[in-house]
């Protein structure tokens, strides 16, 4: 006989409360377990298609593992030096570029800013907290031997994790679905396959999304010459999975530095603008409907939030999981919703 559906929900609530508190107590150590799970996730479609192709599951996990290997190295030696260069570059620059846009303004407008006005104050002191705040941070993940051991442990934990739930994926999943309430079985089932289509969907179609983008800002605004084309391209890219917000910081970055570089060269600053338009109409227009899709079910809104509220909570590892708890929350509420459409509460006692 199942249990009373208060039963349930009680076990069920306390589950959610316990994940939840594991996440909050535990997140810095879990955080190379959950990158590892997630890039098991996301590259065992890869390892389906290779078997289906008539190679052991063994054989599919070793390249792919390989191949990502291949990938992390030449990204370490030809890729991340440069873009961690021009960053420490961009930081260090922030207080005279600051001040080269105050000496700009003065020129034209010596009424509005003078030597005591709020706008010089206000932006001297955002150069030196930029300055600042960039310098702590790079001490902050790499300047004490903590950091330096989490990043050590961080890169030799996460592939293995990768490694061996990519390679068990099949069984860990029937191990799961071996443990699910017999009662219930068939709706976890498919919640679990409309869960996994939505993050599916919007996850693995939004990682493909930014890596074009991020190739893309950062070869065209090099192309023109921009400084630190590299470093913001990359950022521009990489944040656009963000919605709105990276396209706005995006935009006031690539345009900002093409007007305090190329000023009295208008077409050079037309043409950094028009880099970027094309790219936000190539994303809006192309990428994201060919991608990722119109029927994920993750309203901007709604991402939003769960960005902000697991990464305010639980820091980085937060940020990993608010998108498929995002997901999950969105088919379980359209779950419940139609089970009440249904129910009689919704449509009376009389319904026929």
């Amino acid at each position: 006989m199942a249990l009373p559906t208060g039963t349930q929900l009680t076990y069920w609530g306390i589950a959610g409360v316990a994940f939840l508190a594991l996440l909050w107590l535990f997140g810095d150590v879990l955080l190379p377990f959950l990158v590892g799970a997630a890039l098991a996730y996301f590259l065992n479609p890869v390892a389906e298609r290779l078997v289906q192709r008539g190679l052991s599951r063994t054989t599919a996990t070793v390249l792919i593992s390989l191949a990502m290997a291949g990938i992390v190295v030449a990204s370490g030696f030809l890729v991340i030096p440069a873009i961690v260069g021009q960053a420490a570059a961009l930081i260090n620059a922030a207080p005279e570029g600051l001040q080269a846009v105050h000496r700009f303004l003065e020129a034209r407008m010596p009424g509005q800013v003078d030597v005591e006005s709020e706008a010089r104050r206000v932006m001297a002191g955002l150069g030196e907290a930029i300055q600042s705040r960039g310098v702590e941070l790079a001490e902050g993940v790499l300047g004490t031997a903590r950091g330096v051991i989490g990043v050590i442990l961080f890169l030799v934990i996460t592939p293995v994790v990768a490694f061996y739930l990519l390679l068990d994926w099949p069984r860990l999943l029937q191990r799961i679905d071996d443990l699910l309430p017999r009662d219930h079985a068939p709706a976890i089932r498919r919640l679990a396959l409309d869960i996994d289509r939505a993050v599916a969907g919007f996850v693995r179609g939004q990682i493909t999304v930014c890596l074009i983008l991020a190739a893309y800002y950062a070869s065209a605004l090099m192309l023109v010459g921009l400084d630190f084309g590299l470093v913001v391209g990359v950022v521009t890219g990489l944040i656009s999975f963000i919605p709105y917000i990276g396209a706005i910081i995006g935009g006031a970055l690539s345009i900002g530095l093409a007007l305090y570089q190329f000023w009295g060269a208008p077409g050079m600053i037309l043409l950094v603008v028009g880099i970027f338009a094309l790219g936000q109409f190539l994303e809006g227009n192309v990428l994201v409907p060919k991608l990722v899709g119109r029927s994920v079910g993750l309203h901007p809104v709604w991402l939003l939030l769960a960005l902000s509220v697991f990464g305010a909570l639980f820091g980085f590892a937060g940020l990993l999981v608010a998108v498929p708890v995002a997901a999950a929350l969105g088919v379980l509420v359209r779950f419940f919703t139609a089970r009440y459409l249904d129910s009689a509460l919704y449509q009376g006692q009389d319904r026929t």
